[in-house]
């Protein structure tokens, strides 16, 4: 009797995808139900996927179970190994921003620049550029006393300020390393960090220059008035507005901090492409400068000197200060890790090998495949880094990108992938991310109006961001 083998070739193709769902549902109800911490969600999803996986690298024989433990720390520590410095410098680069009134700086200096009728630009601009080394949450708590400042002396125009910060902050949280989810991600597609700060720049500004458009018709149209917050109140707006700036530190050395990392990483990236770096000793010195962990530290370094040099603070009191961002730094880095190794542990399942099979000859679109996945993920779960880093992790698996399947041919450079996936994890904000209630708080808003300004906003840069990603890696796929 001949016996067919198609049935057993289905359930290996299956049997991927039933571990795949299983690790992501675990995630949705561990954390948005069960109000486990991302980090003990993330790490218990990446053992579980790895005891269900049929197999898992290393020696035959062995306790499968204490295989999958095992190899769930191990992808940990690889992690943690390439982002931990990077983000504790940028947690100290974003206390130093702001205690020095460096931040301040920036604002002001955009205002004056750009002028009060273009305010809502320089308020873009300023999120969308201090959010590359800092978390959303700090940007927002930096600039909204600005903002409700900027109000108040225009007498108008409060929610329409609120929201182009809102829409600055969240494109480059998403979209520019080294904030933890894009930084994650560039490591699990294999990307080169300068590409990915420049393509996520490039395709975040046409996006904010949209926000700034879908805010000035939203204000139009709700017409909400200025708020008190927790932070800053009525009577306190006045002293914000009348302080000197004489008490600041100048405008080129409060961008630095920010620009100085993004420049250099972004150099050694352009010369690397065009010119080999290895000939001759300036491309030497520029490969060094251009390290990520040297560029940020360099940022830190005159970050640390503007708050020491405007607060007038010696240098053991100063290391005090930075314990606070350093301590927020490591809850990040913990969880962005556990993140990093449940996408490994989804690309050793075999979950790369069994999408690519059941997509081959569809024709379906892996950006749209991306950026679903991902708003899935966030509106589920509420956190757009657990999003970003476990899509990432979905989408090189089935592109074959650290191993597991083989490697897909993309059309187009898997920067626009990582784009996506950024893009997607920001739609569908509510109750269940923090962002939602760090604005709602802040701001002075009400749940219903938190509902249609921030949510609003975020999934309109979703789409915009998707239909950008569309057409920029048709035109300019840069393969």
């Amino acid at each position: 009797m001949i016996f067919s083998s198609e049935p057993i070739l289905a359930a290996s193709m299956v049997w991927p995808f039933f571990v795949l769902a299983v690790g992501i549902l675990f995630i949705i109800l561990a954390i948005a139900v069960l109000r486990f911490h991302p980090f003990i969600a993330l790490m218990l999803a990446a053992i579980l996927v790895g005891v269900l996986a049929t197999s898992l690298p290393g020696p035959e024989g062995g306790n499968h179970v204490i295989a999958a433990i095992e190899l769930s720390m191990v992808e940990f520590g690889v992690t943690a190994g390439k982002i931990a410095w990077v983000i504790g410098l940028a947690a100290i680069i974003g206390l130093c921003l702001m205690e020095s009134g460096a931040a301040d700086r920036i604002v002001r200096g955009l205002v004056r620049t750009l002028g009060e009728k273009r305010a809502g630009w320089a308020m873009m601009l300023a999120a969308f550029f201090l959010s590359i080394p800092v978390f959303f949450d700090t940007v927002f708590f930096l600039i909204i006393p600005l903002a409700q400042a900027l109000a108040f002396r225009l007498g108008k125009r409060y929610l329409y300020f609120v929201m182009c910060v809102c829409g600055g902050g969240v494109l480059t949280h998403g979209l520019v390393p080294p904030t933890p989810g894009p930084l994650v991600m560039v490591d699990t597609l294999q990307l080169d960090l300068g590409m990915a700060m420049m393509a996520g720049i490039a395709l975040g500004l046409p996006a904010g220059a949209f926000g700034i458009w879908v805010a000035a018709r939203m204000d139009r149209k709700l017409n909400l008035g200025l708020r008190e917050s927790p932070i800053v109140k009525i009577a306190d707006l006045e002293e914000i507005v009348a302080k000197d700036d004489g008490e600041l530190p100048s405008f080129f050395l409060s961008i630095m901090p920010v620009f100085l990392p993004v420049f250099l990483i972004a150099l050694a990236s352009i010369v690397k492409a065009f010119a080999n770096l290895e000939a001759g000793a300036l491309g030497a010195v520029i490969e060094v400068l251009g390290n990520k962990n040297l560029a940020m530290a360099l940022g830190a370094v005159i970050a640390i000197y503007l708050m020491a040099t405007q607060r007038k603070i010696k240098l053991g009191p100063l290391w005090k200060e930075m314990e606070g961002p350093i301590a927020t730094a490591g809850t990040i880095i913990l969880i962005t890790s556990a993140g990093g190794a449940f996408g490994a542990m989804i690309r050793h399942a075999g979950v790369g090998e069994a999408v690519k099979a059941a997509t081959e000859g569809t024709g379906i679109s892996l950006i749209l495949l991306s950026w679903i996945i991902a708003a899935v993920l966030k509106i589920a779960q509420g956190s757009g880094t657990v999003s970003m880093i476990t899509t990432s992790g979905i989408m090189a698996a089935i592109i074959g990108v650290g191993g597991g399947a083989e490697a897909i041919a993309l059309p187009y450079h898997p920067v626009y992938l990582f784009a996506a996936i950024a893009f997607g994890s920001g739609v569908g904000s509510w109750m269940n991310d923090s962002g939602f209630w760090v604005v709602c708080k802040l701001s002075g808003f009400t749940e219903v109006e938190t509902l249609k300004t921030w949510t609003v906003m975020l999934a309109v840069l979703g789409v915009f961001g998707l239909v950008e990603v569309l057409v920029f890696a048709k035109i300019f796929p840069l393969n």
